[in-house]
């Protein structure tokens, strides 16, 4: 564990990251409530209390759900009420969640309910963060949410919490819910009024995703950058393209910035100077990188904002305006921009992967790059890469497959009452499976790259962070000089990019 990681993230309601999710969604990741917004929570809390005093109608309190807003509820029933909420909703099914979804949910619930828009007890929050702090993580289904908050998942992680359910323990052992906190030694949370549906009417879950696949994005475009430049340089390629006097004359979102994080990354090389490039115009892999890396970051930065807005906001119906006394309606359960940005965001990274199959292929051409065919050795028996460009092809059908955006229609629910969506956590879904992806494909044209350069013998020309580069990538797969399976080597690689150590890489200091 990092210090980083180590050190507890305070939650304040207002400045949580994708980045912060990501880190403390990992087992091992602490958490802590900020007192304002404790304080905030004990406001609204008090004017559903004192709502519920006057009998003033709050739907999903003092009245029944959905269809059944009309009912009124006898007070001695609420609480009761908040229990047969999540009961009664808790219908999700299917594989189990991963755990980094689930404990971002966790987080982000905590984080969304220090608002005081849900009216929700503090000890609420501070049960959500005890259970993160002892890496106690509800075991939650993956279907069935629509988007119109994550209403059956969100139920069966809330009922997790008041001795429902199941709960994995820190040793990730699955254990009946009331077992697991009680060899923690904590009680069931138990609810009062409002509590049960601020457990589950909410859409942590989407936002959890949606979080975490910004964040890996955000790695992933640094490592598709680094393996770009790699290519590059065992390409031998023509970099005017990358100057911003090309780039001005069509100024698109995001291209100057990939581009000046290209040249950067390739400052001193050798291609840099005139004559070294071996040809006046580059395959469209090549030379339109600042364009297509461009168009990710432009995704990247809309989908971001999207993100920190949702999990710094508040998903409730009804919600509590503590300043003024009361309780409204709402529709900030609805949340378009989540899957929008997902879909944006991965449809994005499909171009960026169709850009890495073909600069992939174009380095095992020996017609393209003068050098021996698929990579291998002078002398050596071998067909070098070859194999890999299957692989290549299978991972680029995994991204354009995923990357679809999900179909919206309008919903069937509450006698259609509800009858609208958003399949927001299937964006999520599929955005994450998208950067997975994306990053094993990179990893492939850095391990490919890797080899390109090699072969060319330009250890003195390579700009000095891709001397880096390459070194770091030597500690983890060796050069191919003989046929041998590849796959746990290609697995280390993506592993690195996963946690950010090429991320790391790039960022010190050239010199």
């Amino acid at each position: 564990m990092t210090a980083a990681h180590a050190r507890a993230l305070l939650l304040t309601g207002r400045d949580l990251s994708p980045e912060a999710v990501a880190l403390a969604a990992r087992p091992g990741g602490r958490v802590a409530l900020s007192g304002e917004g404790l304080e905030r929570m004990a406001a609204a809390r008090a004017v559903v209390m004192t709502a519920i005093a006057h009998r003033v109608p709050m739907y999903g309190v003092t009245t029944g759900l959905g269809t059944r807003v009309s009912e009124t509820l006898d007070e001695g029933a609420l609480t009761a009420f908040s229990r047969q909420t999540l009961r009664g909703r808790a219908q999700a099914i299917g594989a189990a969640l991963p755990v980094a979804v689930v404990r971002g949910a966790m987080l982000i619930r905590a984080n969304t309910l220090l608002l005081g828009a849900a009216g929700a007890a503090p000890a609420v929050a501070q049960f959500l963060v005890d259970c993160l702090n002892r890496d106690l993580t509800p075991l939650v289904p993956e279907l069935g949410s629509i988007g119109t908050s994550d209403l059956l998942p969100a139920a069966v992680l809330g009922s997790a919490l008041v001795g429902e359910g199941t709960l994995l323990s820190a040793d990730g052992v699955a254990r009946p819910a009331a077992e697991a906190l009680r060899e923690a030694g904590m009680a069931p949370l138990a609810l009062g009024p409002r509590d049960g549906l601020a457990l589950c009417g909410h859409d942590g879950l989407s936002a959890a995703m949606a979080a975490l696949g910004v964040a890996e994005a955000r790695l992933l475009l640094g490592a598709c950058q680094a393996a770009a430049a790699l290519a590059c340089e065992g390409f031998r390629a023509n970099l005017t393209p990358l100057r911003p006097e090309a780039l001005a004359f069509r100024a698109q979102p995001g291209e100057a910035k990939a581009a000046a994080d290209l040249r950067r990354l390739l400052e001193g090389s050798s291609l840099l100077q005139p004559g070294q490039a071996r040809r006046l115009q580059d395959p469209l892999s090549f030379r339109t990188l600042a364009q297509v890396h461009g168009a990710v970051q432009a995704a990247l930065d809309f989908a971001d904002g999207v993100v920190r807005a949702e999990i710094n906001g508040a998903s409730d119906n009804p919600v509590v305006l503590a300043a003024s006394g009361e309780v409204i309606s709402s529709g900030n359960f609805h949340n378009p921009h989540l899957t929008l940005a997902g879909d944006l965001l991965a449809r994005a990274l499909t171009f960026a992967a169709a850009l890495q199959a073909a600069r992939i292929a174009k380095l095992l051409s020996a017609r393209f790059t003068d050098l021996p065919a698929y990579l291998a050795r002078p002398g050596a028996d071998s067909n070098g890469f070859a194999p890999l460009l299957k692989l290549a092809e299978s991972l680029l059908a995994r991204v354009q497959a995923e990357a679809t955006p999900v179909p919206i229609w309008p919903s069937i629910s509450a006698d259609g009452v509800e009858d609208a969506l958003t399949n927001a956590q299937e964006s999520g879904r599929k955005l994450l499976l998208v950067t997975g992806a994306c990053r094993q494909l990179a990893a492939l044209e850095l391990m490919v790259a890797a080899q390109a350069v090699e072969l060319r013998g330009l250890d003195g020309g390579l700009a000095t962070r891709m001397r880096r580069l390459l070194a770091f990538v030597r500690t983890l797969v060796a050069p191919l000089r003989e046929d041998r399976p590849l796959a746990g080597e290609l697995t280390s690689l993506v592993e690195a990019v996963a946690a950010g150590r090429l991320r790391d890489l790039m960022d010190e200091t050239a010199a």
